[in-house]
C-alpha cells in the first residue's frame, strides 16, 4: 500500500519516466540514494534541519548523486524532494514507484525472510517456483531474519508461505493434537 504523501510523488516520476522500465531503472538510482542517507544519520540531520538552505542541502545532495553515479533525472528528482521537505521520506516515495512499477508489468512482489543469506542460485529457484505457481513475474525481496531457526518464509500479498523449521514443528505440534 502506497502512503498518502507518496503517491503523487511516485505517480509524477512514473509519468515522467515514460515507461515502466524506466521508471523501475530510476526507481533503481533512487533505492541507491536511499541507502546512503539512510546508513548516515548525519544526512538524515541535514535534510531535517530547517537552518540548512535548499542550496546547501541540493550542493551535498548533488555531490553524493555525482559518486554514486546516478543520472540526471535522479539528481532533479532528489531535489523536488529536498525542496519540498520529503528527501527523509524517500523510503516512501521508492516503495510506492515500485508498486507501480509492478502494478504496470504485472509483477507480485514476495518478502522473504530467511534463516540465513540466500544465495543468489537459491533466490533464482526460489523466484521461478515461485512464478510458476502464480503465473505470473515475480520479484524477490530477501532479508536475513536470525530468528528463524532454519528455511524461509515468503509473503505474497495475503498468502503466507511457512518453510522454517518453526513453521514445520508447530505443523507437526497441531497434527499431534
Amino acid at each position: 500500500m502506497i502512503r498518502r504523501f507518496a503517491r503523487p510523488y511516485a505517480k509524477a516520476i512514473f509519468e515522467v519516466t515514460g515507461s515502466p522500465e524506466k521508471a523501475n531503472a530510476l526507481r533503481a538510482e533512487l533505492e541507491q540514494f536511499e541507502q546512503v542517507r539512510k546508513g548516515a544519520t548525519d544526512l538524515q540531520e541535514l535534510y531535517a534541519n530547517p537552518g540548512f538552505d535548499f542550496a546547501a542541502k541540493s550542493g551535498v545532495t548533488q555531490s553524493i548523486a555525482g559518486k554514486l553515479g546516478l543520472s540526471e533525472l535522479a539528481g532533479k528528482v532528489l531535489d523536488v524532494l529536498i525542496r519540498n521537505h520529503r528527501i527523509n521520506e524517500l523510503r516512501g516515495i521508492v516503495d510506492g514507484l515500485a508498486e507501480m512499477v509492478r502494478n504496470a508489468t504485472g509483477t507480485l512482489a514476495a518478502e522473504v525472510r530467511a534463516a540465513q543469506p540466500l544465495s543468489n542460485q537459491d533466490v533464482a529457484q526460489l523466484r521461478q517456483t515461485l512464478e510458476k505457481k502464480f503465473g505470473r513475474r515475480v520479484e524477490v525481496n530477501v532479508t536475513t531474519d536470525p530468528d528463524l531457526l532454519g528455511g524461509f518464509v515468503a509473503k505474497i500479498g495475503s498468502e503466507v508461505y511457512d518453510a522454517s523449521v518453526h513453521g514445520k514443528i508447530e505443523k507437526f505440534r497441531t497434527s499431534l493434537t
